[in-house]
């Protein structure tokens, strides 16, 4: 049967930033499929309500409370997968974000910190859980990019570009890696999550973003877990290197942050 290649029974995954939003969906939705999950975030009290979301579908959770924005406590979640649950078959590299931000306000440091954040602390995990992946005989790793790597508008230096390099990141461990793991990526749009609380309390904002969106709709947390599940199951089993975009048909950005030209910002 076709549905079982997208069963994930016995297998173990580890999901960034999974106290919410995608991250949470994410892991809920990999428990659904038949894996336990190590879920790990910044908020004890966001990872337990994740967690008993995940005992709902019989499958075993362990919540890891970390500061992800340290590469090193990102490595650390191979090893908590390996003494909770003895294996690890599917790293889901989710944590990021960077605030938009002018070009001119955009400091070098902001620049390092987007980089740490978003593509240091996905090569420390994926490199520590490397050889648990090459043993598993089914590993997979996902990684979250964003349209903003390939679309370009004001404000997204920093965010944009880093996750551009994650995104290229992909491809590249998808060949150091292969053939035992395979590596891909999922590129979401603009999901209704924390992070566009903004969007959702303004009525006007929201539906200009949804008008230049050709499906007419912001994403939602499980459009994204959705095709993250595919590309970290046997129903993908000849896809490596490859990029998904869940952004609604997107091919440029849908929220303007109106910035002022250069001159006109006096810069």
């Amino acid at each position: 049967m076709i549905l079982d290649r997208f069963r994930l029974d016995g297998r173990v995954a580890v999901v960034t930033g999974a106290g919410r939003g995608i991250g949470a969906a994410t892991a809920v939705a990999l428990a659904e499929a038949g894996a336990d999950v190590v879920i790990a975030s910044r908020t004890r009290g966001d990872l337990d309500q994740v967690a008993l979301s995940v005992s709902g579908t019989g499958r075993t959770a362990l919540p890891v409370p970390s500061d992800l924005s340290k590469p090193h406590e990102c490595a650390g979640l191979a090893r908590a997968a390996i003494e909770r649950f003895g294996r690890l078959d599917i790293v889901v590299n989710n944590v990021g974000g960077t605030m938009p931000r002018p070009l001119t306000s955009t400091t070098v440091e902001a620049m390092e910190e987007a980089f740490r954040f978003n593509v240091s602390s996905a090569h420390a995990l994926t490199v520590a859980a490397a050889p648990h992946l090459v043993a598993s005989g089914h590993g997979a790793v996902v990684n979250v990019t964003s349209t903003m790597g390939w679309a370009a508008g004001r404000g997204f230096a920093a965010y944009g570009t880093a996750k551009a390099a994650l995104a290229h990141y992909t491809e590249l461990t998808a060949w150091d890696l292969a053939p035992r793991v395979r590596v891909n990526a999922v590129a979401p749009g603009s999901v209704l999550t924390s992070a566009l609380e903004v969007v959702a309390s303004s009525k006007v904002l929201r539906e200009s973003m949804e008008q230049a969106t050709p499906l007419k709709r912001l994403g939602d947390p499980h459009d994204v877990a959705a095709a993250i599940v595919f590309l970290a199951s046997d129903a993908a089993a000849y896809i490596t290197g490859a990029l998904i975009n869940v952004d609604g048909g997107l091919n440029s950005p849908n929220l303007d942050l109106r910035l002022p030209d250069v001159q006109e910002a006096g810069a």
